[in-house]
């Protein structure tokens, strides 16, 4: 079995390569594609207890920002959660 910092890695990857093609203009379809398998990589390790939801929002946050730049306001999960509830 892979070690949790590899599949974190894997993830990072697939992330980093969605949200390049994203913003580089790639085919809808190409993209939808690849951002079902990123969510469904990312259901399995909630399923599996790799990675709790809070660790993929930061991770998806901190690979969105690399590639997008800074958002531009800082959100609080634990508020935007209590929010939608």
């Amino acid at each position: 079995m892979r070690s949790k910092a590899e599949v974190v890695a894997e993830l990072r990857t697939m992330l980093r390569d969605v949200l390049s093609a994203s913003a580089a203009g790639t085919a809808y379809a190409r993209i939808a594609r690849a951002h079902g398998y990123v969510d469904g990589y990312m259901r399995a390790l909630l399923d599996l207890d790799v990675a709790t939801r809070t660790e993929l929002v930061e991770l998806v946050a901190t690979e969105r920002e690399r590639v997008s730049g800074p958002a531009v306001r800082v959100s609080d999960v634990a508020q935007d959660e209590a929010a939608v509830a």
